[in-house]
C-alpha cells in the first residue's frame, strides 16, 4: 500500500491513454458478459422441465395437430397419472414486433401438473371460473403495463379474428428459466370459437414414476404407430432441449466471437503497457539508484496493468448487468436471460489474468533493466 501513490501517479501520467485503454477493456467485458449470458441462459433453458412429465407431439412435426381421441387411450396406459393438452395460438398484440408465447390449455389439468407456476389462490379461482379469462406472466404484465381485470385483444393469425381476453391471473415461475412472459387461456374458448374444429397440438402426460419415462414413452408411441396420427413422445426436459438446439450451434459462434474480442483487447492493452514502459526508462533508472529493488518495480508495473484491466472489466460487466433490463423483449425467446453471479466472478478473474498477461513483459523489462543501460538510452 505504501507505493499506491506512485502507482496512481503513473496511471495519471497520460490520462487519455489510460482512459481509452480502460474503455477498450470495458467494451470487451461488456460483450463477454452479454455473450456468455446467452450461453448460460440456453443451458439453463435446456434443463427446464420435469423428468416426471412427458410431451407427446405429432411424429410428423410439432406444427401438426393430434386427434382428441388420443386422450382416452393415453390415460389408459399403465403408469400415466394424468393427461393435459395444449395448442399454440400465435396471435398478434397491436404489432407483429410484440411477440410473446400464447397457449390454449386445458386449464384444470394443466395447472394441476405445474405447481411451479405460482398463482395467488383468488386469481386462480377467478381465472378458472371465466371462459374468456387469461393467465399472464408477471414479466409480460410489466412489459406492456397491463393490469388485472384489463381486456386484451389479440389478432388471430392461425385462428383468424379478434380475440378478447380478460386478465384474471398473474403467475410467477418458481424457476426464472421457465419464463414469465407467456399468455395462457382456456382451450375450451378456442375449441368453441373454431366451431369445435381445433384439436390438441400436443399432450402433456404426468407419470406415476419418473424412472419409467422411457418405457412409457415407447409404449405410447407403439400404441399410435399404425394410426393416422403417430406420436413422438419424450420427456419434457428433452422436448425443451430440442427447442434450444433450433438455435443452431450458437455456442460455437458466441465462443468464437468472445475469443476474438479477448485477443484483440489483449494486444491493445499489451501495446499500451509497452509504450508506457518505454517512456519511463529514465525514471526506472532513477528509482533503482534510490534503492528500489527489482521485485518492487516488477510489482508496481504489474499492479498498474491489473488495475486498468480490472477497473475496465468491472465497469463492462456492471453495464451488462444494468442493461439486461432494457433487453426485456428477448425474455420471450430466452426466458431467464440475465448475467449470473458465475459470469460476474469469471469475468473479474479473466480481467486479473488479462492484466497479468499484458503487464508481464514491461514488468520484467523494468525489473531487469540496468541503471547504466537505462541512462545510456536517455
Amino acid at each position: 500500500m505504501k507505493f499506491a501513490r506512485l502507482v496512481l501517479a503513473n496511471l495519471g501520467r497520460s490520462k487519455r491513454r489510460t482512459i481509452l485503454t480502460a474503455l477498450s477493456v470495458t467494451v470487451a467485458f461488456f460483450l463477454f458478459a452479454s455473450l456468455r449470458s446467452i450461453l448460460t441462459t440456453l443451458d439453463a433453458n435446456a434443463e427446464v422441465g420435469s423428468e416426471a412429465r412427458l410431451i407427446a407431439s405429432s411424429a410428423t412435426g410439432i406444427t401438426f395437430p393430434l386427434p382428441q381421441a388420443h386422450i382416452n387411450r393415453i390415460q389408459a396406459v399403465e403408469g400415466v397419472k394424468s393427461v393435459s393438452w395444449s395448442n399454440w395460438f400465435g396471435g398478434v398484440y397491436i404489432d407483429q414486433r410484440n411477440f410473446f408465447a400464447q397457449f390454449a390449455i386445458d386449464s384444470d389439468s394443466y395447472l394441476a401438473m405445474y405447481p411451479e407456476l405460482l398463482i395467488p389462490e383468488d386469481q386462480r379461482r377467478a381465472y378458472l371460473g371465466e371462459r374468456t379469462a387469461a393467465l399472464v406472466g408477471a414479466g409480460l404484465m410489466e412489459r406492456f403495463g397491463w393490469r388485472l381485470g384489463q381486456t386484451v385483444t389479440l389478432q388471430g393469425t392461425i385462428f383468424p379474428g379478434d380475440w378478447e381476453f380478460t386478465i384474471r391471473g398473474v403467475y410467477t415461475p418458481e424457476n426464472p428459466s421457465f419464463g414469465d412472459e407467456s399468455f395462457y387461456f382456456h382451450y375450451d374458448y378456442l375449441f368453441e370459437r373454431t366451431n369445435r374444429q381445433v384439436t390438441p397440438g400436443w399432450f402433456t402426460i404426468q407419470l406415476d414414476a419418473p424412472d419409467q419415462a422411457a418405457a412409457i414413452g415407447s409404449r405410447l408411441d407403439a400404441l399410435f404407430e399404425n394410426s393416422s396420427a403417430p406420436t413422438k413422445t419424450e420427456t419434457e426436459r428433452s422436448f425443451q432441449a430440442g427447442f434450444v438446439t433450433m438455435w443452431g450451434n450458437v455456442s460455437l459462434l458466441v465462443r468464437a466471437i468472445g475469443t476474438a474480442v479477448f485477443f484483440a483487447i489483449l494486444f491493445v492493452a499489451a501495446n499500451t503497457m509497452m509504450m508506457a514502459a518505454r517512456e519511463r526508462v529514465g525514471e526506472v533508472a532513477v528509482l533503482k539508484t534510490l534503492g528500489f529493488q527489482n521485485g518492487t518495480l516488477f510489482g508496481i508495473v504489474m499492479t498498474e496493468a491489473i488495475i486498468i484491466c480490472v477497473v475496465g472489466g468491472v465497469i463492462g460487466i456492471g453495464l451488462a448487468v444494468m442493461s439486461m433490463s432494457s433487453f426485456r423483449a428477448i425474455q420471450s425467446f430466452l426466458p431467464g436471460f440475465s448475467v449470473t453471479p458465475g459470469t460476474v466472478w469469471l469475468g473479474i478473474g479473466i480481467a486479473v489474468v488479462l492484466g497479468a498477461i499484458t503487464g508481464i513483459v514491461p514488468a520484467l523489462q523494468a525489473s531487469r533493466l540496468s541503471v547504466v543501460e537505462a541512462l545510456r538510452r536517455v
